[in-house]
């Protein structure tokens, strides 16, 4: 019922145009939230491996508890990193080292990688916008930046385009001043 009155009152205001920036915002918002669970599902497989290869109990407690932690960026760095200084503190220094780069490097960078990918899926926009969004917004509004930057960006992304590929109106014609003599 929402949706529909979204729908109704943007065709009020704009017509066609404003249905289609409906539109738009709400695929993006839906690529966001895939985007997220997509992410976090990703983060936890790559955890859950790096915890049963380095030997860390309780592996799988681990990995459910890294899908929740990565719906905020970073997060999953609450469970690898006590892992890692866990391993190094029982003598493992090998298996620490290897859990601390894991958790850096494939853990943390496939947050980086996934988020932007699995969001710009659903979204008719360049994926460096996409990736801009996400960052730029988080820094600037924390976990609901995730939604409201790559909407935000992609919107103007959309009129801007709309706006290039509009017709131009017909040029006027020449203002001829007479001067009285």
């Amino acid at each position: 019922t929402l949706a529909a009155a979204v729908d109704r009152i943007a065709i009020r205001l704009a017509g066609e145009f404003g249905h289609r920036q409906v539109v738009v915002v709400r695929a993006t918002i839906k690529s966001v939230f895939r985007g997220i669970l997509g992410t976090c599902a990703v983060q936890a497989i790559l955890a859950l491996i790096g915890f049963l290869i380095a030997g860390v109990p309780n592996a799988v407690l681990l990995g459910m508890g890294t899908f929740f932690l990565s719906v905020v960026p970073g997060g999953p760095t609450l469970l690898w990193l006590p892992a890692a200084i866990w391993l190094g503190v029982t003598g493992h220094t090998g298996w620490a080292i290897f859990m601390g780069v894991w958790g850096l490097l494939i853990i943390g960078g496939s947050d980086n990688i996934v988020r932007p990918l699995l969001i710009g899926k659903g979204v008719d926009a360049p994926l460096s916008l996409v990736f801009l969004g996400v960052v730029g917004g988080i820094v600037a509004f924390g976990f609901l930046g995730l939604f409201i930057g790559p909407t935000l960006l992609v919107v103007a992304y959309n009129l801007f385009e709309e706006w290039m590929e509009s017709e131009q109106p017909a040029a006027a014609p020449p203002i001829v001043v007479q001067v009285a003599p």
